[in-house]
């Protein structure tokens, strides 16, 4: 059974929307870096996110995908981490490549989010494992 999704601001409060919370951060400046690596076969994408630490779930707010995705790197736009993961994305590269990219997870341990990801909003999803590799420094 799926959980209804709630979010907080940086004290704790209950705000009504994502971008309540987004507004939040912007204003407290808080924002932290993580790490992860996304797998599926041959494919390997290195994500690192920026995330505001002080909401639940954690609020993606950017970050950049490269590795051997097509048309890298690709811009973060949004997303949240928790116990299931919402990663959005956009092209900034060339090539023939699709426009967006979306990777949706659940948590599973040991820390990594198990899911699908999908091109330009479709229904088509390509199975995935992505790991967290770690926080601040993604070299």
């Amino acid at each position: 059974m799926a959980q209804e999704e709630r979010h907080f601001d940086a004290q704790g409060t209950p705000v009504k929307s994502r971008q309540e919370a987004l507004v939040t951060a912007a204003a407290t400046g808080s924002t932290n870096t993580a790490c992860l690596e996304l797998r599926n076969g041959n494919a390997q994408f290195f994500i690192e996110v920026t995330f505001d630490p002080n909401t639940t779930p954690f609020l993606i707010t950017g970050g950049t995908i490269t590795g051997n995705i097509c048309g890298a790197p690709w811009e973060v736009t949004g997303g949240s981490m928790g116990s299931s993961l919402r990663i959005e994305a956009r092209r900034q590269g060339s090539g023939q490549c699709a426009d967006t990219i979306t990777i949706l997870g659940d948590y599973q341990v040991p820390p990594s989010w198990s899911g699908t990801y999908g091109f330009n909003s479709s229904g088509i999803g390509f199975t995935h494992n992505t790991l967290f590799r770690g926080y601040s420094s993604c070299e």
